[in-house]
């Protein structure tokens, strides 16, 4: 058993505690919450405090794409069109064992800053790999693409091969705490048919969804008029997108892949769209940095947020933003304090539907837990003191060294 101890604690959907205490059990659920002399320390059970210190849930990133941890500062293409063939172009160069590294450094560093949840997207498959083999809990999305509609077939036959494969990697390292989900990638590189496929087999197999939407102006002008530079870059390869005359989110949800879904970055929506999220039971991945780095607006936090459409924070990669730091999130959405605290844990978790198993300092959860420095300050910085995950240290920040 662990108990952890710190100058205070932020259960999330209970009042902060002066000097309190949080008590892990062997099977890695919370056992105890509260202040410190209340909880108890039962006989062989390990303590750690901090009484200079915050203990917090372990924080929830809602999007990212670990696979490309390596490749920080290697795209420098303003153009997003431009910019997602050189993401590509820098994939198509990567090699399996370079993917896997890269994924478990991006998980690492995550545990470093006090993230314990991950919802990955991506096409290796390395993401699930490496937080299988470190231990570590989340989703990952396997994408799948195939803007013609010709492809449908093809691009099935991929991603069923894809998740047997997933699935099958997970008897070698079985864990509650993993999920594969599939991720059709996005408008402009998914037709219509291979949408609705995939939505089917995701129902089918009781898998969770994830979508791109609603990212880009660009994005807009595809499905709305049929035109602009991804409508372009079809046509030079033979391939026809007609004109939906209604926005991206109207145009999934006609398609039936809303339901459920995690919708990655929803900038270019309007009250209607909310509407129709709300409608279908699907979530948001709010990423504020990422859509600042490609100039594509400012997604209506506050607008979904009233609606009642479960929203989190998403870092994406870190050939968008570089470092990923969900505090950094956190502000750059205008959030603060407590707030930005929820949404970081308990509505990251809502937004995955996990919110009965993390997200919050509640006996019965899992031990999910960050210890952060900064007592009294409104944000605490990046770093973690201490990360643990279901029981289990797996980040302790070095004493310093004294000469």
């Amino acid at each position: 058993m662990l108990r952890v101890r710190a100058g205070r604690v932020y259960p999330v959907t209970a009042p902060p505690l002066e000097d309190g205490a949080v008590l892990v059990g062997d099977d890695g659920r919370i056992v105890a919450v509260g202040p410190n002399p209340l909880v108890p320390s039962p006989p062989g059970s390990e303590t750690i405090e901090f009484r200079d210190a915050v203990l917090v849930p372990g924080l929830v990133n809602c999007h990212t794409h670990l696979e490309l941890t390596h490749l920080a500062g290697q795209n420098s293409e303003s153009d997003f069109p431009r910019w997602i063939r050189r993401v590509r172009e820098l994939k198509q160069e990567t090699q399996a064992d370079q993917f896997l590294a890269a994924a478990k450094a991006g998980v690492q560093d995550g545990w470093a800053k006090g993230v314990t949840c991950v919802a990955d997207t991506g096409d290796s498959g390395a993401p699930l790999r490496a937080l299988a083999e470190l231990g570590g809990r989340g989703i990952y999305y396997q994408e799948v693409f195939g803007p013609d509609p010709a492809q449908v077939e093809e691009s099935m036959a991929g991603l069923k091969a894809a998740v047997l494969a997933l699935r099958a990697s997970l008897t070698a390292h079985p864990s509650n705490r993993l999920t594969v989900g599939v991720s059709p990638h996005a408008p402009y590189t998914v037709s219509a048919p291979l949408y609705r496929a995939v939505a089917q087999y995701a129902r089918s197999e009781r898998l969770p969804v994830a979508v791109h939407l609603a990212e880009s102006q660009a994005e807009s002008e595809l499905v709305r008029d049929g035109a602009g530079p991804f409508a372009d870059a079809l046509a030079r390869r033979g391939i026809t997108f007609e004109a939906q005359h209604v926005s991206p989110v109207e145009y999934l949800h006609g398609l039936g892949v809303l339901d459920h879904a995690l919708c990655i970055h929803s900038v270019q929506v309007d009250a209607r769209d909310i509407g129709l999220l709300k409608a279908d039971n699907a979530s948001v991945a709010h990423c504020p940095l990422s859509n600042r780095s490609h100039n594509h607006g400012t997604a209506p936090l506050a607008e979904l947020r009233r609606a009642g459409v479960p929203t989190g924070l998403g870092t994406d990669s870190v050939v968008s933003v570089g470092a990923l730091d969900l505090w950094a999130e956190a502000q750059a959405a205008g959030l603060a304090g407590e707030d930005a605290l929820r949404m970081l844990t308990i509505e990251g978790a809502r937004a995955l539907g996990w919110e009965t198993e993390i997200g919050s300092l509640e006996v019965g959860k899992a031990g999910d837990l960050a210890i952060l420095t900064g007592l009294g300050r409104p944000l605490p910085p990046p770093a973690a003191l201490l990360t643990v995950l279901a029981g289990k240290v797996v980040h302790r920040q070095p004493a310093p060294l004294h000469k």
